[in-house]
């Protein structure tokens, strides 16, 4: 898979990440909250990197917005499920 693709395939997994949190609606911790703006704005930078063809720059954007949220599901502050697609380690477990 080249870089671009790679890129595309996790904005679009983290964006879904963001969909099921927002759809459970529970309530969430005012820090955890400012822990989810970082993760937003890490995507949004990946997105704006992506549009201009600095996929590197997008690749380590959206891996820091992934680690922000696999933090958050391990403190158990957000529910959510990684997409069984990508086949990484963690989602094997």
């Amino acid at each position: 898979m080249m870089i671009e693709e790679l890129v595309e395939h996790y904005v679009r997994n983290t964006q879904k990440i963001f969909h099921q949190i927002n759809e459970r609606g529970h309530p969430i911790d005012r820090k955890a909250e400012q822990v989810l703006d970082h993760a937003r704005n890490y995507l949004d930078d990946a997105i704006y990197y992506c549009d201009r063809k600095r996929f590197e720059i997008a690749l380590v954007s959206v891996a820091y917005c992934e680690g922000l949220l696999d933090a958050l599901r391990l403190l158990e502050l957000v529910k959510f499920e990684w997409s069984m697609q990508t086949g990484s380690k963690r989602e094997r477990r």
